[in-house]
């Protein structure tokens, strides 16, 4: 993996993206946007997790956050684990998950191409953390994530978009509480 893409200063704030291998378009219910809605509030809450944005989409997330207890790559690394997990255990328990068979294939057949993946992979493995240094390069990062569901088509103004910091910047703190 290259230096530019690793967490190299601990206490800095970080713009991280990370997809579903193959790019599975896994979140369309919402049992599985509330896997990682409850994650994010427990890291929070537990684990020192800062997060000034994000946006679930399909097939994957885009988060701006800060550890403090200055341990980023543990936080993420820990987040990925747990959610893969518990969603796994999702698509397995629900009976309204007509592509249970496809996907576990496709996580399966991701599994036996890494050496250190068991059963099933559900995350690509890099995440490719970039350190956020001013003002500009954050609110080009916030207004990429916001514009990220407007580009792919699914809603024409950011807002509209359930799973993303858009509605917290609007004053909405409904789903996931940031912190601004």
């Amino acid at each position: 993996m290259s230096r530019k893409y690793k967490f190299h200063n601990e206490s800095a704030a970080y713009f991280i993206s990370f997809a579903t291998v193959y790019w599975l378009d896994i979140f369309t219910r919402q049992v599985y946007f509330n896997v990682l809605e409850e994650s994010i509030d427990y890291c929070r809450e537990e684990k020192g997790m800062e997060v000034f944005a994000y946006c679930f989409m399909p097939s994957h997330v885009h988060l701006i956050f800060r550890s403090s207890n200055e341990d980023p790559s543990g936080l993420i690394r820990d987040f990925k684990g747990f959610t893969a997990r518990k969603l796994i255990k999702s698509i397995e328990e629900n009976p309204q998950e007509s592509r249970k068979e496809w996907l576990f294939w496709m996580m399966e057949r991701a599994g036996k191409k890494k050496s250190n993946v068991n059963q099933r992979q559900f995350w690509q493995q890099h995440n490719k953390p970039i350190e956020l240094w001013s003002e500009k390069v954050i609110q080009q990062k916030i207004d990429y994530i916001h514009n990220n569901p407007v580009e792919s088509g699914f809603v024409t103004d950011p807002i509209d978009w359930k799973y993303s910091s858009a509605r917290n910047y609007q004053e909405d703190q409904t789903v996931l509480e940031i912190d601004i």
